[in-house]
């Protein structure tokens, strides 16, 4: 009799993960948008070769995205270097930014100074959604921007 995966119960559903260990995934937003890019295809080291500041010259090695990757990096990386994996990643500073606060600094975005109405009514729509509805939205319209940014 083969033994379940160490992720699987034995009819092959997901074992479930202890809360704090969710919450700690759920505050990886650096981590995954670096695994992502690795996921769709970017190496570690062309996502490195890419990962130079242009204002400073700072550059960000393989193995830094790799640890960074696999969330063993526990302190925040520099802005220089997050200006790096921005130009690595081929997203905004501010998206990467975001996604750092969030990770090591347990941010949590309360403003929307700076927004139309339209996009403060989707946001409070979205804060009101159980975390795996709002992972599905996010998903949509990740989906929606990657296909309209290949049809340019």
């Amino acid at each position: 009799m083969e033994a379940a995966a160490p992720d699987r119960e034995r009819d092959g559903s997901p074992t479930p993960l202890p809360d704090s260990l969710t919450h700690d995934m759920d505050r990886d937003e650096l981590s995954r948008l670096i695994r992502e890019a690795n996921d769709a295809g970017m190496s570690y080291q062309q996502m490195a070769t890419k990962a130079v500041d242009p204002e400073t010259g700072e550059q960000v090695s393989k193995a830094y995205l790799q640890k960074l990757a696999t969330n063993v990096i526990t302190v925040a990386p520099s802005a220089d270097r997050l200006k790096a994996i921005a130009v690595a990643l081929g997203r905004p500073v501010s998206v990467i930014q975001r996604a750092a606060a969030i990770q090591f600094l347990d941010y949590q975005a309360t403003e929307l100074s700076g927004y139309d109405d339209d996009v403060r009514v989707i946001v409070a729509h979205l804060a009101g959604m159980p975390p795996a509805e709002k992972r599905k939205w996010r998903a949509m319209m990740e989906a929606a921007d990657r296909a309209e940014r290949d049809l340019s």
